[in-house]
């Protein structure tokens, strides 16, 4: 079975049509680190040719509504897409170039971080983001 039978298996799974563009879009979100639409959508074109950017929105709305792709949305940056899901992991982010990586949970079971006070709310997960500069950033800033 070739990766693209099982992406479309998963596509059958949650309920959604199987389209060569949503196939290359969610093996476009696997294979890349936190893209933004613009190059999920040039990742997409690369593998089947043209595709709207309004048809990218759609599917990627699509894809995350149905727990296969996770957007993240740090202050200040476009939308970024991950297909790393349903382990509520966080992320950290460079100040200077916008680089996003992935950081596993702080410490424990999610949701990881307790609440001061949670008025009421039966909490199950904790969506962070650290900030600071990548090792690059850090070593120019420094030179």
């Amino acid at each position: 079975m070739t990766a693209s039978q099982t992406t479309a298996e998963e596509l059958r799974s949650v309920g959604l049509r199987v389209t060569a563009a949503r196939v290359a879009m969610l093996e476009t979100v696997r294979d890349g680190d936190h893209l933004d639409v613009e190059a999920i959508a040039s990742g997409v074109r690369d593998r089947v040719g043209h595709v709207s950017l309004q048809a990218v929105y759609e599917a990627l709305h699509a894809l995350t509504a149905a727990g296969l792709v996770r957007r993240i949305e740090p202050a200040g940056s476009p939308a970024r897409f991950e297909g790393r899901v349903g382990d509520n992991h966080h992320h950290v982010v460079c100040r200077s170039c916008g680089v996003v990586a992935d950081v596993d949970c702080a410490v424990g079971e999610a949701p990881c971080l307790t609440a001061s006070d949670n008025h009421g709310f039966s909490i199950d997960e904790a969506d962070v983001i650290y900030w600071g500069l990548c090792p690059g950033c850090s070593t120019t800033r420094s030179s």
